[in-house]
């Protein structure tokens, strides 16, 4: 038998085993009618399955004969050099090369020859775990499929870095770096834990870090999804052929016992280990597996300070004594208990695990340790030690300022007054915290008390009472109240005006900034620009003295210009933010902010490649300050995930969507305007993607908040009804989107903002069309059509004056319609080869030649589209490959193949339940293209 006609083979009869009795029958039917041959043949090997269910199992090709060389051809793939060998297979470099794009590839194939049914098994099962994961940190499933030769194959990002361990040990990493670079294998591995996927090899030949610093986790070759039934299967990791590493197994793998998530973080416990200590944590007699085997199921873990220390002295070195004093405490119980023998004894999660971490790099009391009143104070301390430092520096220098410096007494003595006044307010301010009672103290009740002491108590101290409502302002900020904020910039702008001297200017740079910020989070970039252009002149002159005030002043001025859409203005603006930012010290996280607003001016300008290099680069500067996990982190991560969209990346899209929603339900809480934010946006990815139950979770929070933030009428609540029309039109709930559409309509009536947002009027008009209501609905798409602002929208718009031509009669007039719409999409630079935008043009063609009696035109223009996208990957158009489907089935029934249509509807509407199983309205679409095959 020839490579390609068993490639065609086994194609069919892996398709044939998935599907049950009945529908096997008649698909096995459709295809003996099509190739006799081919029919018999596949009958005969699912005859043998049937008596031998283990015939499959045995390799077809000789691993003699098949063995990967440089510059051989897999699928589309050329492969160059060997990258590595695992037990279930080979990992290649290779290039893309059927000219579709050029790029280079981790090429996974499964080992040559093999005829292990558990490992192919296992190959099969690692597609289909990497499918369903997109993270950061985690390597993306870029293509799978089988060569002509029948060699599987999965193709992934090519990774270029070094195992963790040697990465930190290469750099000679500190501590604290060594455990934020581990946080980021956490955050992975709790993603996949997230989508019920256990990682089961984790080592750190697998979890590789780039020259940029960034983690990337590999092989989820062995991984078990927690979700998979048991029943019947064969565990994969039995005896015979051992699938995980022993020196990084847990307990529970040795002794064949349930796996879980908790399996992982043992895994992980010696991985942190080995990359704090630089040594395993056991010591067993001999180097043999048995023992090894022993140690870890019987041995107790060296304690890391005490195995630190044991280096230190073999070595010589200084370096691993510091290294066992800092693990000594903390990081010894926290490895301990991630090692614990028995499961329920470790962390319950990794997250829990990466909380701990993160609370002994803040200086906070880890989880791992008993929480003694002693404990407790010490890391109290600690933490504070800074401050408790520069409060002693501080005294020192006035002291020194009252002996030394005489004629400096009077400004020393007023700012020591100043400085005390401020502190006694502060504590004032908690005197009396406990009236608050058992619910705790409210934070804006007591931002509300000390405005109101200010007022009084302060009142002879205008700077002191100026710079107290300006902290209070920016904390009402943090807190999503920028009403409030507003409105004590305000009384803090009356204060401003009986200062004299530099304080005023600096105050008021400073106060500017956080009204530009409050403006355009209200949607009033307008007064933004207007309100703070006078302050510019001030800003320019000051920078020399506070270049921190004024450059935070440039970056609020440049973000409102951006919105208005003045680019030039707002590039010129971020950058003197940026040079200011550079100069300073500590300044990363303000580069990495400004560098994150030119960012979004090239993505203004659909140079959306560079702006995610440059973004990517922001983040870079963030993670190397700090970390990712506050405001600007949930920006950046937001402004990529919006980048990704833009370039049809969804995948990656809706995974930097998650990481910022991640940090900003942790950082702020979900009630915050950061978290709604990014719910908005991630709810769009959701349902392009077809996860509409998750969708609308996030969308309704959103909605309650915004509602509570701006009120019914305001702008960003018009947008969101929008959305939830949409939520509610892939739903099929067909009068929920009608309302949601005419209650956004309305709105964006009254603030004269349709222009920019006609969509909702071709939105609306298809409702109509759904709902029977031509009339409205031609009113509708002809405004759609006037008011469009690209050619795109314009096009969607004759596609819907069409479908009401046709509903009418009038195909000639339809047919004109389409012929408009394939010139705009055309002149907008689609392609009509491979762009989706055409698909509707062409159902369009297709129902009007039905709809005239041409069933052979009408046919040949659908199964042309479908062909076209019957291997498309995006949901987008998997749903439009089903909509021809249902097509061709209506015209089968039309043409009196009543058996053969709607044969092909009922795989059609079953295709659509097991992929897009939340989209209602697909189901609709099926019945209503297929409705001449009759009721299902």
């Amino acid at each position: 038998m020839d490579t390609e006609r068993w490639s065609t083979l086994s194609a069919l009869l892996d398709e044939l085993l998935e599907l049950e009795p009945p529908v096997r029958a008649r698909r096995l039917a459709e295809i003996t009618a099509g190739d006799a041959s081919l029919g018999e043949e596949l009958s005969r090997l699912m005859a043998l399955e049937d008596d031998r269910p283990d015939f499959l199992s045995q390799s077809v090709v000789d691993a003699a004969v098949f063995s990967p060389q440089p510059g051989q051809s897999i699928g589309p793939y050329k492969l160059e050099r060997p990258l590595g060998e695992g037990g279930m297979g080979q990992v290649w470099l290779a290039l893309r090369a059927d000219g579709l794009y050029h790029r280079r590839v981790a090429l996974k194939l499964l080992r040559p020859g093999l005829g292990d049914a558990g490992l192919r098994t296992r190959f099969t099962r690692e597609r289909q775990i990497l499918a369903r994961l997109g993270h950061a940190h985690i390597a993306r499933l870029l293509d799978a499929g089988v060569s002509s030769d029948g060699q599987p194959y999965l193709a992934l990002d090519y990774v270029q870095g070094e195992p963790i361990t040697a990465y930190a040990q290469k750099l000679g990493l500190p501590t604290a770096d060594r455990l934020r670079l581990f946080l980021q294998v956490c955050a992975a591995v709790s993603h996949a834990h997230a989508n019920l996927v256990v990682h089961r090899d984790l080592k750190p030949s697998n979890i590789l870090v780039t020259s940029a610093g960034e983690v990337c986790l590999l092989d989820f070759g062995i991984a078990k999804l927690l979700d998979e039934s048991d029943v019947g299967a064969t565990e994969i990791t039995g005896t015979g052929t051992r699938a995980f590493t022993l020196h990084y197994a847990a307990p529970e793998q040795l002794r064949n016992g349930v796996i879980t998530t908790m399996t992982d973080v043992y895994s992980l416990g010696v991985v942190l280990y080995e990359l704090l200590v630089g040594r395993k944590p056991y010591d067993p007699t001999r180097a043999t597996d048995a023992a090894w085997e022993e140690a870890i199921l019987d041995a107790d873990p060296v304690r890391p300070s005490a195995a630190a220390l044991r280096v230190a002295r073999e070595s010589g070195l200084l370096a691993p004594r510091r290294v066992a004093r800092e693990l000594s405490g903390d990081l010894d119980n926290i490895l301990l208990r991630a090692l614990a023998k028995l499961p329920e004894n470790r962390y319950v999660s990794v997250e829990a695990l990466a909380q701990d971490l993160r609370r002994y790099l803040d200086g906070e009391p880890v989880l791992a340790r008993p929480q003694s009143l002693g404990y407790r104070v010490q890391k109290f301390v600690r933490r504070n030690s800074l401050s408790l430092g520069m409060s002693l520096l501080v005294g020192g220098l006035l002291v020194s300022a009252l002996v030394f410096v005489s004629w400096q007494a009077r400004k020393a003595i007023a700012e020591a007054q100043r400085a005390q006044a401020m502190q006694d307010f502060v504590v004032a301010l908690f005197e009396n915290t406990e009236q608050a009672g058992n619910g705790g103290l409210d934070v804006r009740t007591l931002l509300d008390s000390g405005v109101r002491r200010a007022d009084t108590e302060l009142i002879g101290q205008p700077q002191t009472r100026a710079e107290l409502l300006g902290l209070v302002a920016r904390l009402r900020q943090g807190l999503g109240d920028d009403r409030q904020a507003l409105e004590l910039l305000d009384r803090q702008s009356q204060v401003l005006t009986a200062l004299s001297g530099e304080a005023p200017a600096r105050l008021g740079i400073e106060a500017a900034a956080l009204r530009g910020r409050s403006l355009r989070a209200l949607g009033q970039p307008e007064v933004c620009v207007r309100t703070l252009k006078p302050w510019l002149p001030v800003s320019q002159l000051q920078a020399p003295r506070h270049p921190r005030a004024v450059s935070e002043f440039l970056s609020q001025l440049g973000r409102c210009h951006r919105s208005l859409g003045g680019l030039d203005v707002a590039r010129d603006l971020f950058g003197q933010a940026l040079a200011l930012r550079s100069g300073l010290n500590e300044s990363k996280p303000l580069q990495a902010e400004s560098q994150a607003d030119l960012a979004g001016l090239l993505a203004d300008e659909a140079r959306y490649e560079e702006a995610i290099t440059a973004i990517r680069g922001a983040l870079g500067l963030l993670r190397e300050s700090g970390g990712d996990r506050n405001a600007l982190g949930v920006e950046i991560w937001r402004d990529l995930g919006g980048l990704y969209r833009a370039i049809g990346d969804r995948m990656e899209s809706e995974a930097s969507y998650r990481q910022a929603l991640e940090i900003a339900l942790n950082r702020f809480g979900p009630n915050h305007p950061a978290s709604t934010a990014v719910q908005r946006p991630l709810g769009r990815v959701l349902i392009e993607a077809g996860k509409l139950e998750e969708a609308e979770r996030l969308l309704r929070l959103a909605h309650e908040r915004l509602l509570a933030r701006f009120g019914p009428e305001h702008p960003e609540v018009a947008a969101s009804w929008h959305q939830l029309g949409r939520l509610a039109w892939e739903q099929g709930r067909t009068p929920q989107a009608q309302d949601a559409f005419q209650r956004s309509l309305q709105l964006r009536r009254r603030s004269n903002e349709l222009g920019a947002h006609a969509s909702v009027l071709c939105d609306l008009a298809e409702t109509r069309l759904a709902l029977a209501q031509p009339d409205s609905a031609e009113l509708l798409a002809r405004e759609c059509q006037q008011m469009a602002p690209g050619p795109a929208l314009a096009a969607r718009a004759d596609g819907l004056l069409a479908d009401v031509a046709l509903g009418r009669g009038h195909a000639d007039a339809a047919q004109a319609l389409m012929n408009s719409a394939e010139q705009r999409l055309l002149e907008d630079g689609q392609d009509p080869v491979t762009s989706l935008a055409f698909a509707p043009v062409v159902l369009m063609r297709a129902r009007i030649a039905m709809a005239e009696g041409d069933y052979p035109g009408a046919g040949a223009v659908a199964a042309a589209m479908r062909a076209r996208l019957s291997d498309g990957r995006t949901p987008e158009a998997q749903v439009w490959a089903l909509r021809f489907e249902a097509l061709q089935a209506g015209l089968e029934c039309r043409r009196g193949q009543g058996a053969d249509g709607r044969l092909q509807r009922d795989r059609a509407l079953e295709e659509a339940g097991s992929r897009q199983p939340e989209r209602k309205r697909l189901l609709d679409d099926i019945a209503r293209l297929s409705a001449a095959c009759g009721r299902t």
